[in-house]
């Protein structure tokens, strides 16, 4: 994984002092909450309905043991004894003392970390495939274009003050696990007719009050060209952009009202203009590979040509002897391009437990685990969980031990108990209704392993207000609470994706009281379970038949 340089260093050093001098500015009174609101959004600290909030940057998902460990530290030590980890691949601690952050900014720069692109008007921290650099399907590992975009992006003089927040995801594989279509600009990687590796460009996707699917302007675009066509689409986008209505500021609301083909013709135009001037500006190939190297496989060529079939023989024999530690398998092994080797996920999302959340003890755990058995590497997901990439075959079976010893080995990835949620109106000042206790309770419904398994795939997302922080709008099944009238309803939509083949959820009709949710899902589910042909997942069987059954089941007098 890629290492500070001195001058990252340098920067996120200084940026510490700033801040820690307007903290005190604060505290002693010499700057109000409204002068002081976008200095500590430039640091990603958020004002919440209880306490401050701090958001750290994961770029790209990837986090070495020893960041995790410091992370571990700063829950129990400024915290409440967890953190939460978010759909953007970050994570935040609800309960810091603001006197406290410019502390753990300090502690978090030592092991290079911190807060910076998390939020505010600007280009936020990328997103990634977290199976990148490891993933079968893989074409190439996107992770190294997202560090040239994170350097280029941070403090880029142009791009500080944009007409709103920005969100860049990047995935090297045809299979998306980046869900790149609902981002302001996604980066897919294919290969050309001469076999070329380069990216499509997607722009203009998005959730929130005005869900939309991202368009594509370039069908292909060479490697060493993306920042410099970044650039043209940030130019268009801040010379556009409206700034007179925040609602109607994302880059999606102008590529759907000048159509994307008028907005792929200024991208392009704009790059022709100044691709020559921003090329010179551009890092030099020898920069470009030593970025690159920071990103090899941690596993040695000759350890990959020795493998002989025992590891996967050793682990296949595990599962047939163990049919939890089978179940948990089926669930949280992905293949892996290196042989007698497997992608892990590690699921935050126990049986009425809180999505996402995770405990001091259990980063220290997961840590841990990582050095043993993962090269001391960790990703974060979009989905909310964490991901060992380098686990050898052999040794699954002793991980999962680990795991289920630290309460971590939840069979569900990918199954219904996997849910999404946002925070909701348990900390959020935007939230109209609460989202944590209906992902308890439709975790505890659907959490038997059996039944999960009779379900098959099935992705469940829930937000707490129409941001959309909990992605429901691409939820096979999507929750949105709304408030009505001083009571929290709970709004449906189906057949929502965020994958390659990704789509904005129906809204199925009515919304349900918030003690009718569980009976809601249920039914949808078991009209899913009528419905289906063998082999068929829900979003399959809904593409299918469309939501009729679905509403007749759900609203039938």
């Amino acid at each position: 994984m890629y290492r500070y340089d001195e001058f990252d260093a340098q920067v996120v050093r200084e940026r510490v002092a700033q801040f820690r001098g307007q903290v005190a500015r604060r505290l002693a009174g010499e700057l109000s909450e409204e002068e002081f609101k976008p200095l500590r959004l430039m640091n990603g600290v958020y004002l919440q309905l209880h306490a401050y909030m701090l958001r750290v940057a994961v770029p790209y998902g990837t986090l070495s043991s020893r960041q995790l460990r410091k992370l571990a530290h700063i829950a129990a030590t400024y915290d409440k004894n967890y953190g939460h980890f978010t759909t953007r691949q970050n994570i935040q601690f609800n309960w810091p003392q603001l006197r406290d952050i410019p502390d753990i900014l300090g502690e978090l720069s030592e092991v290079e970390m911190h807060a910076i692109q998390t939020s505010g008007n600007c280009i936020r921290n990328v997103t990634a495939d977290p199976f990148a650099g490891a993933a079968a399907d893989e074409i190439e590992d996107p992770r190294p274009i997202c560090e040239l975009i994170r350097q280029w992006s941070t403090f880029h003089p142009e791009f500080t003050f944009l007409p709103r927040k920005f969100k860049i995801a990047v995935t090297g594989a045809p299979k998306d696990r980046a869900a790149i279509k609902v981002h302001d600009i996604g980066l897919r990687m294919h290969r050309n007719a001469a076999g070329a590796p380069g990216f499509e460009v997607v722009v203009g996707g998005g959730q929130g009050r005005t869900p939309m699917i991202g368009k594509t302007i370039r069908r292909w675009l060479a490697r060493n060209e993306i920042l410099a066509y970044l650039e043209a689409i940030m130019r268009v986008y801040n010379l556009h952009g409206r700034r007179d209505n925040k609602y109607k500021a994302r880059v999606k609301i102008l590529v759907h009202e000048i159509g994307a083909e008028q907005f792929a013709a200024q991208v392009e135009r704009e790059y022709e203009n100044s691709a020559g001037q921003t090329r010179k500006a551009l890092p030099d190939a020898d920069e470009i590979r030593r970025i690159a190297r920071h990103f090899a496989p941690p596993i040695g060529e000759a350890e990959a040509k020795a493998d002989d079939g025992e590891g996967a023989k050793k682990l296949r024999a595990a599962r047939a002897a163990d049919g939890g530690f089978d179940l948990w398998c089926r669930a949280s092994l992905a293949a892996h391009k290196i042989p007698g080797h497997a992608i892990v996920t590690v699921s935050l999302k126990p049986a009425g437990g809180i999505p996402g959340d995770a405990t001091a003890e259990q980063m220290r755990s997961v840590a841990g685990l990582a050095e043993r058995f993962s090269h001391g590497e960790v990703r974060v997901s979009h989905e909310q969980n964490l991901v060992l990439p380098w686990v050898r075959a052999a040794e699954v079976h002793e991980l999962w031990r680990g795991l289920r010893d630290s309460g971590l080995a939840a069979a569900n990835a990918g199954l219904a108990g996997d849910i999404i949620c946002c925070p909701g109106l348990d900390y959020c000042t935007l939230a109209t209704a609460r989202s944590i206790p209906v992902a308890q309770q439709l975790g505890v419904r659907l959490g038997g392993t059996k039944r999960q398994r009779d379900i098959g795939g099935l992705s469940i997302n829930i937000s707490g207000c129409i941001n959309a922080c909990g992605h429901h709008h691409v939820g096979n099944i999507g929750i949105l609470g709304l408030e009505k009238k001083g009571r929290e309803f709970y709004q449906i939509t189906l057949g929502g994706s965020a994958d390659e083949n990704a789509a904005i959820g129906d809204i199925i009709g009515p919304g349900f009281a918030a003690e009718e949710v569980g009976d809601a899902v249920d039914m949808v589910v078991g009209t899913y379970l009528k419905i289906r042909r063998a082999g068929e997942t829900f979003i399959d069987a809904y593409r299918r038949v469309g939501a009729e059954p679905f509403k007749e089941a759900l609203y039938a007098a």
